[in-house]
């Protein structure tokens, strides 16, 4: 088989290439850039797990970023296993057809238990006192301590949370660098996150995320010079592109103030009670899946969320179906956000009653994706000593919050989940082999086949 590497270069559009894209725009013009036909939901687990088996939704069963577990009665969000994508993979695809070929997966979702053969993925650990420390899973597990030693400690704060930059994608090309020198695997899949966090603060603001955009075509500059030079051939993939939003639409706390929702308070904070509820939403960038436990309800919620401003279409069993996501995952109703909107995961009234991690980076507590945890709360007077004082009180072994968040998610600016308005603001595929990539539009389904056509070649 022939080696190759797949750069999902997160949020990277046709527009974006340009001026601040000099090495990605020259390399792309001696080959082919052809758009994809997203899916929805348009987020990362969903997309990722289309792009790896070549499923969708109502086959792989990755509805979203995060669902409702019925028979648990709570919300996940970010769940790593690889048993969760219910389709085969690439690389058993791959190795059916060459039982010598190998995989190393840097940090696409899903992946611990895999049949890959490396993977490395963030796994933070969480002591008693908690404290969250950054750290990875690997596989095989000694690779963990080898690679930390080699290249630091994965720069977890700069991967997700306001402290974000390009310091976490490097750290991941340099990993991608670090597997191939010792593994040399036939394929590695390579997720370099980089833009998706100023383009979620900013929207497209060319001024705001000039930085960034130079930033990620470096790191992709280097990384394809260095695999070109050792017979690799490259692909570069996108997800999404993200679309400016103007409104954030709290759909749970319209059906709190429908009498829908119930809550439990805890020492006089409220939390979500997703089992004890009539109906709650699970927020994920533009798309939301409704749960209604008692079905009498559904035509109510159903009213309730079509004359919600913002709401642009409600997926009902028969809309789920042309989109895909008729699957035991999802919620009785879909939700999908007008392009300029997107939900929130908002159920209390009053702030004074917001749960205590509303207000810090906590994606597993949260029953709903929350991109305000990009931003320092404007509010505090002096964050830098705030925060000082918080890691401080870490390095001593004390129990500590990082309450450093805001509760205003009108400071978001740009979202995604919603399929692209047009072919130029949505993920694209680039490649040398145009023989191989040689039409106008690529569906979601077809990038499977289009790798394993390259590896094949």
């Amino acid at each position: 088989m022939q080696k190759t590497v797949v750069l999902n270069v997160v949020g990277l559009t046709p527009s974006l290439l340009g001026e601040n894209t000099p090495f990605l725009s020259e390399w792309a013009a001696k080959g082919r850039v052809v758009p994809i036909k997203s899916v929805l939901p348009a987020v990362t687990c969903s997309v990722q797990a289309t792009y790896l088996t070549g499923k969708l939704s109502d086959e792989h069963g990755i509805v979203a970023n995060g669902w409702y577990f019925r028979d648990d009665c709570e919300v996940k969000f970010w769940r790593q296993s690889n048993k969760l994508v219910q389709a085969p993979k690439i690389w058993e695809i791959a190795k059916s057809i060459d039982p010598n070929f190998t995989c190393a997966n840097l940090f696409w979702w899903y992946n611990m238990y895999s049949s890959a053969d490396y993977a490395i993925t963030p796994r933070p650990m969480y002591p008693a006192d908690g404290r969250k420390l950054p750290d990875i899973y690997t596989y095989p597990a000694d690779i963990r301590e080898e690679i930390q030693s080699d290249l630091g400690q994965f720069p977890l704060f700069n991967f997700w949370g306001p402290n974000t930059s390009i310091v976490s994608s490097q750290w991941i090309a340099n990993s991608a660098k670090w597997i191939e020198e010792r593994y040399s695997p036939t394929l590695t899949l390579i997720y370099l996150p980089h833009l998706d966090y100023c383009l979620q603060k900013f929207g497209q603001d060319e001024k705001q995320i000039q930085k960034d955009l130079k930033e990620i075509d470096a790191v992709c500059g280097e990384l394809i010079n260095y695999y070109q030079a050792r017979n690799t051939q490259v692909i570069i993939l996108s997800e999404y592109g993200i679309t400016p939003v103007s409104k954030a639409v709290d759909l749970n706390r319209v059906l709190r103030t429908n009498g829908l929702i119930t809550v439990r308070e805890e020492l006089g904070r409220e939390l979500l009670d997703p089992g004890a509820s009539i109906a709650f939403a699970v927020a994920d960038h533009q798309v939301a899946h409704v749960y209604v436990n008692d079905p009498a309800y559904i035509p109510k919620v159903r009213d309730l969320l079509e004359t919600t401003e913002g709401v642009a279409q409600v997926l009902d069993e028969e809309g789920k179906q042309a989109y895909h996501l008729n699957h035991p995952r999802s919620g009785e109703l879909v939700a999908i956000a007008q392009s300029d909107a997107w939900f929130t995961y908002y159920y209390w009234l009053d702030e004074a009653k917001a749960p205590d991690f509303a207000r810090t980076v906590d994606i597993h507590r949260k029953p709903g994706y929350d991109p305000v945890e990009l931003f320092l709360d404007p509010q505090l007077k002096f964050p830098k000593l705030k925060i000082a004082t918080k890691l401080l009180q870490k390095q001593l072994g004390f129990r500590y919050l990082m309450d450093v968040i805001p509760l205003d998610a009108s400071l978001v600016r740009g979202s995604h989940g919603c399929i692209a308005s047009s072919p130029e603001e949505g993920p694209m595929l680039i490649s040398h082999q145009t023989d191989l990539v040689n039409q106008d539009l690529i569906a979601a389904t077809d990038v499977c086949s289009l790798i394993l056509q390259h590896l094949t070649m």
